[in-house]
This record gives C-alpha cells, structure tokens and sequence, in this order.
C-alpha cells in the first residue's frame, strides 16, 4: 500500500498543510434488506488508514449499498460500522464526518463554483472570509482556481465534478466516498480526472471508498479491490494479486479479459488442449477455464496447442487482440504484437504459457 501524505505541510493551502494519515474504516458482519431481497449477507470489511479500497462489481451486487451504510444513508440490518475503532451504525449522516461524491454534481445552479465549495463550511458556521479560503485552497487543489467566480453552467461536465470534489473535501472529512463519480464523463475526461482524484487522495492521506462497475478504473487508482457478487466479497487483494491469481472463476471473469475454453481438473492441475496448467482455484472434472489473452501465442505448429481461424483482429496502439475459432469451436483472444496482423481467414496455431489459471466447475 502506498505510504499517504509522503509531501512535505504546505503553508499557503490549508487542506494540505493540515493533511492527515487517514480514518480506519471497518464493517463487521454488515446486513442489509430491502423486504425479502438481502442485499448484503454479512459483509466484512477493513480499511487502513490513508487506503484507496474500492468496491467493484457489476450491478446489483450490492457495493452502492454498502457505500449508502457506511455514509449513513442507509441502516443496517445486521452488523456494525466503525470509524477509527468507534462504532457510528446509529450517527447520523451529518455527524460521521464524512466526504462523497456522486455521480451526479448536485450543484446549486445559482451559486458561483466559489459559494459551492464553501456551502458546507458556512452551515457549519465558519466565518466568511475563513470560508471563502479554504473553498479557494480546495478548487486550487482541483486545480479550479481561476473558475470560482463562475455559476455550474459555465463548466463542462469534468469542471462541474471537480466542483463537487472540492465540495467533498473542503471539510476536511475522515473518510472520501466516490459513488461512480466518473461514469457520466466522457473517456479522456473519466480518466484525467481518475488520475486527479488518486493524485489529490495521496496528497491528503484520505481513506477513501470508491465504487465502480469499471474493472480498468479500480485497477488504475486502488490499494486494494474488494470484487462483489450477489451481496458478497468474493476476493479483496491488490490489483496486482486480483488480476494474476483471482480466488473464484467470478474474479477472474470480471477483471480483466478472458477466454473461457473446457479442460480437466485434478489435484490442483487442469488439462487444456493437451497441456497441463496449474490452477487459482480448486476443482476435480470437467471444468471452465478462464485463459488470459495475453498467456496465448502464435507457435509452429510442432510446438501448438491447438489450432483454429482467425475470426477477427483489432489494432489498439501498441497491441493487437486476434479472435481465433479453434477447431473445437471455442473462441479464445490472443494478445500481441501490433506488428503482426493475422487477417480473416488464416489458419493459425496456439500454444497456451504454463502460468497458474482460474477454473470453473461445469
């Protein structure tokens, strides 16, 4: 986990002058229903202080819910949620000292950016002239310095979700909540202000929680990843770990890409196309295997695996993905070399690398 605050105090930008080492952030046993349909089952959960975690999965799975209970937004039906070891499962919203963001801006349309960001300072009682710089220290943090004398409408989409991240960490919270902050952004905006918000994260040494369905997103910016399924946690690790050595099929299916092709598992191996793999996850018989694209390659064919035709191949800069039907019909996609360019059509052979693979009972 990367050290947080590692920059020497600023003294002319309060919020980083006065950068802490972060919130731990714990749920035990966390429960949520909503009538006969359990949304969580006894999520657990803990965060270090000044950690990127961010909660991954694909729709349903239950992660928003979980971010809307540790932000107090939601109750528990079972479990505690402790901050800093203190259990706040009955504190109220506005008394957790807590940051978030949401996907929508929620700006007030008719306040300049400058009275946005210090909304939350002057409720809180501060005194103008106090509120006002540190609503400038926050917008020069987001680097939306020259803009504060502008109203919402005069930014674009990225600027106003700048806006409202400043508005997030203006109060200087415990603990940072992203709730797809990103996802209404336009790609080369989404990922500028991706990289923003890691930046500014590290600075600070804020424990921050950040929801995504977006697999590239929580591998670019996260400590750690809990992936989500069906109201649990099936693997918490870093990116690193989640992507090479995934625990479940449902892991490794959902970061990064893979090709799914039949195989046999016994003791901890699994027989592909002829080669013997070892596994990530245990299983005996018949099974799915989740190949990595980048663990196929083009081989003669006394040293192949299997062979096929070539389907499709798709040019992304440095790489190319071939689409190869191989001759038992499964699809798999290979990884490499942008130079080289199979066209429609050609019959290639494939050879699989000895690494560790996730598999699936069938």
């Amino acid at each position: 986990m990367t050290t947080p605050n590692t920059l020497p105090p600023t003294k002319d930008n309060m919020l980083l002058s006065e950068a802490g080492e972060g919130t731990r952030v714990q749920f035990q046993g966390i429960e949520k229903s909503y009538g006969s349909n359990r949304v969580l089952h006894g999520v657990d959960l803990d965060i270090a202080p000044g950690e990127f975690v961010s909660l991954l999965g694909p729709s349903g799975c239950g992660k928003t819910t979980a971010l809307r209970v540790l932000a107090g937004l939601e109750s528990a039906d079972g479990g505690a949620v402790l901050l800093g070891g203190q259990d706040v499962s009955r504190v109220p919203t506005n008394k957790r000292d807590i940051g978030m963001v949401f996907q929508s801006y929620s700006l007030f349309p008719h306040l300049r950016v400058d009275d946005n960001t210090a909304f939350g300072l002057r409720r809180r009682g501060m005194g103008k002239a106090k509120a006002a710089k540190r609503a400038m220290d926050a917008l020069e943090l987001v680097g939306l310095g020259s803009f504060a004398e502008r109203f919402p409408h005069e930014l674009s989409g990225g600027q106003q979700q700048r806006v409202a991240l400043a508005r997030a960490l203006v109060t200087e919270p415990r603990v940072l909540l992203l709730d797809e902050p990103l996802s209404a952004l336009d790609a080369k905006v989404r990922v500028q202000l991706r990289d923003e918000i890691r930046r500014i994260q590290l600075r600070l040494g804020i424990t921050t929680v950040f929801v995504t369905h977006d697999q590239e997103e929580a591998l670019a910016v996260s400590d750690r990843i809990a992936v989500m399924d069906a109201g649990r946690i099936d693997q918490i690790d870093t990116p690193e770990e989640l992507y090479l050595r995934p625990a479940t099929a449902h892991v490794a299916a959902f970061v990064g890409l893979s090709s799914i092709v039949s195989g046999i598992a016994s003791g901890g191996r699994v027989t592909v196309w002829g080669r013997d793999l070892p596994t990530n996850t245990p299983a005996e018989g018949k099974v799915e295997v989740h190949l990595r694209p980048e663990n196929l390659r083009f081989a003669g064919e006394a040293d192949a695996s299997t062979s096929g035709i070539v389907e499709e191949s798709t040019f992304l800069g440095s790489i190319r993905r071939t689409l190869v039907k191989t001759d038992s019909g499964e699809l798999v996609r290979v990884q490499h070399d942008a130079q080289f360019h199979p066209a429609y059509g050609d019959r290639v052979h494939l050879a699989v690398e000895p690494v560790p693979v996730a598999v699936r009972a069938k």
